[in-house]
């Protein structure tokens, strides 16, 4: 009775043995792509939200513009609406700015439309680029790298 406990404990002991290394490889070989799933994740998840803010922040200004409003309040209202989009590329942060195409809309004209568009440059925190490379993909951002995000508006004059 002795003698079988003890084969079976040194059978237990020595295949335990020879799957020792077993996890350390799988989680060396599945890292990386968990690693690259999560960057994703938390950049896509960035930048999906400053498009928004840029969105909204394009359809207040536009707003502002065909109700006959200045650039400044335009831009005082693209500031209001995007308080947290600040990128720090450089000793001056970096905010989005709007852009205005067209003049301002006259008093009583309905029939010219009031635009503008809203850009911010986005940059990127998480290592995505090198991971992704790593499986051989080369076109994605890596930490530092800006993208340029962008939202129009467009209003008719009036309102």
């Amino acid at each position: 009775m002795i003698a079988q406990q003890l084969r079976r404990t040194s059978r237990r002991r020595h295949k335990s043995h020879l799957d020792r290394g077993a996890a350390a490889v799988e989680m060396a070989l599945v890292l990386p792509l968990l690693l690259l799933v999560l960057f994703g994740l938390i950049d896509f998840g960035r930048a999906f939200n400053a498009q928004m803010q840029l969105t909204q922040a394009a359809r207040e200004a536009v707003r502002v513009k065909a109700l006959g409003g200045t650039n400044v309040d335009a831009q005082a209202r693209v500031d209001a609406a995007t308080g947290g989009l600040v990128s720090p590329t450089s000793a001056p942060f970096s905010k989005p700015t709007a852009s205005f195409p067209f003049a301002n809309c006259a008093a009583g004209d309905i029939t010219s439309n009031a635009k503008v568009t809203v850009s911010y440059s986005f940059q990127f925190i998480t290592p995505l680029g090198p991971i992704a490379r790593f499986f051989g993909a080369s076109t994605l951002p890596g930490v530092g790298d800006l993208k340029t995000l962008s939202a129009d508006g467009v209003m008719r004059c009036s309102g």
